[in-house]
């Protein structure tokens, strides 16, 4: 429901011109335009924005709150009045002919899609912009009186025509489609009227020249978060990159998802290819967060973690084939201790993994907050010997079961004996099995989920869940029905 304040905001920004308003209003008619889709107000408040910053998703709120029709058209709007107000900036330097105070914009966080399928890229409106202004500055200073160093007060007056310009943090989103927008914006030179801050580079299908390419055109100082998936290349085009990625000594988080898995039984790894990728991540001094989905480890993690200069708070292992030898070696780790976050998903716990994974959860239960192991192939049994160590997890915060075997008998023992972890806020179960019947479909048997069995199985478990008072608690069967919360955040 609204505040009674935004529904005020919603009014005023109902009609333009807008009147004179106040300084402090501006953040909540920010949000009632963009709610309601009202690009052209936008722009008005950008052009008078009073505050030097602007924090474009803490004004907004969440993606979730956002309609998803006016989205591109106000993102659109948004960008275009800043360089508008960036233009004038250079057409008339020094004069303040604008209300305007804004120098630094914050757009991290928001939903981008360099392809534009389901979201409007803002990274690709960005590098437009920063193109086109880059082009705008070299014509304006053709026309500027040249200045003389040699001129008493030359030097302080060219200072003083530099315009100040405005920083942009922002999320870099790449793909095949805008690579070469973005090429052609990060070779521009960062005295420029609009200078892009990358906080997280996201590439997608990008071949690793292109990679390093992009990485090496950045500002090394802001970069926290690196992203590379879905790329056609093993660990000899990741042994390119990485080197690349040592002079960010901000970098905390690294995902490598799908490393290797295109054409692995093409081309087989070289013997010391994982040794080389895990020399060259120890070279990454921050870094506190690791993902390898997708990426076939069995039997080197160790090769990979090893020369890693301090503990890792996040680990994701998500179906990397790994072995119980890999388990061991994690759990004797002096990364264990530290883990916040652990993603399993996918290994089958049935094959040798039980016991290494228990020692595992051992050495992690005194720091854990998140810990998935959706489709793990875990039934009743395999339930009843890890509960009592996930018991002693005190701080666990998120629990994943989905996609596991198990019957609503050892669900419903489970919430009981789980209800002691004071931190717990959510879990994630499968549908039991027994909610389940067989069918002849095609002349082949299927598993059916019987909707009214699991209904009456979901009520049952809400209604464990209301006689306990944990009202903070919500256990779902359905894992895309919320958003998990990022418990663990860098």
């Amino acid at each position: 429901m609204d505040s009674l304040v935004l529904l005020c905001a919603r009014r005023i920004v109902a009609q333009r011109p807008l009147p004179a308003l106040p300084p402090h209003l501006y953040p909540v008619l920010f949000k009632a335009a963009f709610l309601d889709g009202r690009p052209l107000v936008l722009q008005d408040l950008v052009a008078t924005w009073p505050f030097p910053e602007l924090h474009f998703k803490r004004l907004v709120g969440q993606p979730g709150q956002w309609s998803d029709n006016p989205f591109g058209d106000c993102i659109e709007a948004f960008i275009q009045a800043v360089v508008e107000q960036l233009q004038q900036e250079l057409k008339e330097p020094g004069h303040q002919s604008s209300r305007c105070r804004l120098r630094v914009l914050d757009m991290t966080g928001v939903p981008d899609d360099p392809y534009e399928t389901y979201f409007y890229s803002s990274t690709k409106a960005f590098a437009t912009a920063y193109v086109e202004l880059s082009k705008h500055q070299q014509q304006f200073q053709k026309h500027r009186p040249n200045w003389h160093n040699g001129c008493s007060g030359g030097a302080t007056a060219a200072a003083a025509l530099q315009p100040p310009g405005m920083d942009v943090l922002i999320d870099l989103y790449v793909g095949k489609n805008s690579y070469e927008i973005l090429y052609n914006a990060l070779q521009t030179r960062p005295a420029g009227p609009l200078r892009l801050k990358v906080c997280e580079f996201h590439s997608e299908y990008n071949s690793a020249s292109e990679i390093v390419t992009l990485l090496d055109s950045l500002d090394p100082s802001c970069l926290r978060r690196v992203e590379l998936y879905c790329n056609f290349f093993g660990f000899p085009e990741l042994s390119e990159i990485l080197p690349h990625l040592s002079r960010f000594l901000e970098l905390r988080s690294l995902k490598l998802q799908d490393i290797g898995m295109y054409g692995r039984h093409l081309r087989p790894e070289p013997a010391n290819a994982t040794h080389d990728v895990g020399r060259q991540l120890g070279m990454l001094s921050s870094l506190r967060e690791l993902n390898l989905t997708g990426t076939g480890l069995s039997g080197n993690l160790s090769q990979i973690l090893c020369d890693l200069q301090d503990q890792l708070e996040s680990l994701e292992l998500a179906f990397c084939s790994l072995l119980p030898a890999d388990l061991t070696f994690l759990s004797q780790s002096f990364h264990a201790p530290a883990l916040k976050r652990l993603v399993l998903n996918g290994h089958n716990i049935s094959q040798g993994l039980l016991e290494p994974f228990r020692l595992l959860l051992e050495e992690t239960s005194a720091s854990l907050l998140h810990l998935d192991l959706t489709d793990c192939h875990i039934d009743d049994s395999h339930l009843d010997a890890l509960l009592p160590t996930i018991l002693c997890c005190s701080r666990l915060r998120f629990l994943g079961l989905h996609g596991n075997s198990l019957s609503t008998a050892a669900i419903k023992n489970l919430l009981q004996k789980t209800l002691e972890l004071p931190d717990l806020h959510l879990v994630v179960y499968p549908a039991p099995k027994d909610c389940y019947r067989l069918e002849l479909m095609a002349s082949v048997s299927c598993l059916i989920e019987d909707e009214e069995l699991l209904a009456v199985t979901t009520a049952e478990i809400s209604q464990l869940l209301a006689n306990s008072g944990r009202t903070n608690l919500i256990w779902t069967h359905n894992p895309d029905s919320l958003e998990v919360p990022d418990y663990f955040s860098l």
